[in-house]
């Protein structure tokens, strides 16, 4: 008795969607590499649990759908209907399901109190030039770049007259440089509700087919809806572009590859449906209990 699906095969689809969930993976380690060297800047005094949560928000956003994708990737196309139709596996699935959608709305809350927060800064009162904070253990920051302050840079990091401290007594910033965090900020949490929404669609759809639904005003609003997700999320990735953050921007284009992988296998088990197909050789998503 197998549990992998009829359809499960290396072919030219499958070896491209290989490729691109290894590069998730790099990117994935990438990215706590890059917590990693934030956190030294901004945690250097330590914090409390949230705050540390908060801190790696983007390494604990991308295990969760690195997870979700490697769940979606099971379900719609490499295991079959018998195995997931245990109650075992259903519900161990569900379980993981549910860590995601709690770490996902982690995400949201870290960022919007991010961006919350970034926006009630003022400016740091007797404080006119940058040399001021020379050799004390403060970092500059802009444009998610970090710089200590010292007495040999300081005066060609800014020439501004007016500073803002985005963590206290750690990082600061100058007026530009607050109104750019602000837009970084006020992006990345765009961003996550717009992955929110597109997992939300491909929910919907997977329950419609699930009772062999896939056309009709609603499956044609949906595809709608998520056309211009899609079309956001790539202009969120030229935005990174054009800022230099060109890591953010392949990053972004390859997740969305990746979720081109799902639509696809979704999409492949509703051809069967209108053919009149049985779908249990290829087991099809089971999201519910």
């Amino acid at each position: 008795m197998t549990f992998l699906s009829g359809h499960f095969k290396l072919d030219l689809r499958q070896a491209i969607k290989l490729v691109v969930y290894t590069l998730l993976l790099v990117n994935y380690a990438l990215y706590i590499a890059d917590d990693l060297r934030v956190a030294s800047y901004t945690m250097r005094n330590g914090g409390t649990f949230l705050q540390w949560t908060a801190s790696f928000a983007t390494s604990i956003d991308e295990t969760a759908w690195f997870a979700l994708l490697v769940l979606f990737e099971l379900e719609t196309y490499v295991l079959t209907d018998e195995l997931q139709s245990r109650p075992a596996v259903r519900w161990l699935f569900h379980g993981i399901r549910l860590v995601c959608y709690a770490s996902l709305i982690h995400t949201l809350y870290a960022f919007g109190t991010f961006y919350y927060d970034l926006l009630q800064i003022t400016a740091i009162a007797n404080v006119t030039d940058l040399c001021q904070f020379a050799d004390q253990g403060i970092s500059f920051v802009r444009n998610l770049a970090y710089t200590d302050v010292s007495s040999a840079n300081c005066g060609s990091l800014s020439s501004d007259n007016q500073f803002h401290f985005t963590e206290p007594g750690l990082v600061v910033t100058d007026s530009s440089g607050l109104a750019l965090e602000q837009n970084l900020a006020r992006i990345d949490f765009i961003e996550a509700i717009v992955w929110m929404l597109i997992l939300f669609t491909i929910e919907v759809m997977v329950r419609l087919q699930d009772r062999a639904i896939t056309r009709g005003p609603l499956t044609t609003s949906i595809k709608v809806c998520k056309f211009a997700l899609y079309g956001l999320l790539w202009s969120i990735a030229a935005y990174w572009a054009i800022l230099g953050h060109h890591y953010f921007a392949w990053d972004e284009a390859v997740w969305i590859v990746g979720f081109f992988a799902i639509e696809m296998n979704v999409a492949e088990w509703k051809k069967e449906i209108e053919a009149g197909e049985s779908t249990t050789s290829q087991g099809p998503l089971k999201l519910s209990a």
